[in-house]
C-alpha cells in the first residue's frame, strides 16, 4: 500500500498534475486581509461605524496600523490585533485593501 502511494506521488509530480499538487497561495495579501473581515467586511468595505478600508491609499493604511501597533494611536481592539502582524504583513494587506473599491 505504502509503494503505491509513493508511486502516485511520483507520477503526480512528474506529470505536474495540478490535482496532486499543493497550491500556493494566490494572493498573500488577501490571506492576511481576510483576517480583517469580521469588522471591516471581507472586501474591506464595512457596514455600520467600523471604517472602511477598500480604497484607501495603501500609505495610509499602513501608518495607521504601525500607530495602533505602536500605541500611539488609540482603539478598542485595532492595538492588540496591530502587535500580532508583521511589518511585511501590514505592508500586504495595506496594499491588497486599497487596490479594492471603495466601500460606501
Amino acid at each position: 500500500m505504502r509503494v503505491c502511494c509513493v508511486a502516485l506521488a511520483v507520477v503526480c509530480v512528474v506529470a505536474g498534475d495540478p490535482l496532486c499538487a499543493q497550491s500556493a497561495v494566490p494572493d498573500p495579501g488577501r490571506s492576511v486581509a481576510a483576517t480583517c473581515a469580521n469588522c471591516h467586511g471581507t472586501t474591506g468595505a464595512s457596514a455600520g461605524v467600523i471604517p472602511s478600508l477598500a480604497g484607501r491609499p495603501r500609505q495610509e493604511l499602513v501608518a495607521t496600523t504601525h500607530e495602533f501597533k505602536s500605541g500611539s494611536r488609540a482603539g478598542t481592539i485595532m492595538p492588540q490585533l496591530a502587535k500580532g502582524y508583521s511589518d511585511e504583513q501590514i505592508e500586504l494587506a495595506a496594499a491588497w485593501f486599497a487596490a479594492q473599491a471603495p466601500g460606501k
